[in-house]
């Protein structure tokens, strides 16, 4: 296969369930003959805020910072910080783009937000015009591969949390397929920390499976219909 496959891994902890899920997905597709790449956001200590020190050149407008514009001209120039080059030298090079961590919020942890924030920037992963279909990561796949704390049950159109759709919007709809990634279904390992061992180990099983039809899944439909309803 030859593919090239990027996990972006935000958990502190290498022996928690997300670290096991990881590594399971790296077992795997290396087994298909993919080359892995992993960016362990904690073990790298990742900076997650944007600031003026990701321009490493002259500013364009040094008397009123815009933090989006100078980031999409340092792209340009070639003048942004080098711990967000190198990321966005993975992402050009991979077919697969895999993130893995544990819900905050509805959200992805601060230091995965910090990675979004700082490495898919204008230039890179989008222009206006240069959005959603005609993103600059298109050809690309994404995949969120996330646990939860609340259940499944909580987790649906009834549930107290609402269905799982609707945390997915910013992040997979909103983030993801902007940028132009063609957006595979969320893996979502619900409630690991109050499942028994067996389910655990089902949820491991499960993903491992998955990941050996991968290439040959279709993403889902970017529209907010697949997410709230007609």
């Amino acid at each position: 296969l030859g593919k090239k496959v990027l996990i972006v891994y935000a958990h502190q902890e290498p022996k928690s369930f997300n670290g096991t899920l990881k590594n399971v997905a790296v077992e795997e597709l290396s087994k298909q003959g993919c080359t892995v790449t992993v960016s362990d956001l904690y073990a790298m200590d990742f900076e997650p805020r944007a600031t003026r020190k990701d321009i490493s050149g002259a500013l364009s407008n040094p008397r009123l910072f815009n933090y989006g514009m100078e980031a999409c001209e340092a792209y340009k120039k070639r003048s942004l910080a080098s711990d967000i080059t190198e990321e966005q030298k993975k992402v050009q090079e991979a077919d697969l783009v895999i993130f893995q961590f544990p819900l905050y919020w509805f959200s992805v942890p601060a230091v995965l937000k910090g990675w979004m924030d700082r490495v898919l920037c204008q230039g890179f992963a989008f222009d206006i015009p240069g959005f959603y279909d005609s993103g600059f990561l298109k050809g690309k796949l994404a995949l969120l591969s996330l646990t939860t704390g609340g259940t499944a049950e909580m987790y649906s159109k009834t549930g107290v949390s609402g269905d799982f759709r609707y945390f997915l919007w910013p992040l997979q709809h909103g983030t993801l397929h902007f940028c132009g990634f063609e957006v595979l279904a969320a893996q979502i390992s619900f409630a690991p920390e109050i499942a028994s061992e067996e389910e655990r180990k089902g949820m491991v099983a499960a993903w491992a499976q998955r990941l050996k039809n991968i290439w040959k899944e279709e993403p889902i439909s970017c529209t907010p219909p697949w997410y709230f309803g007609q």
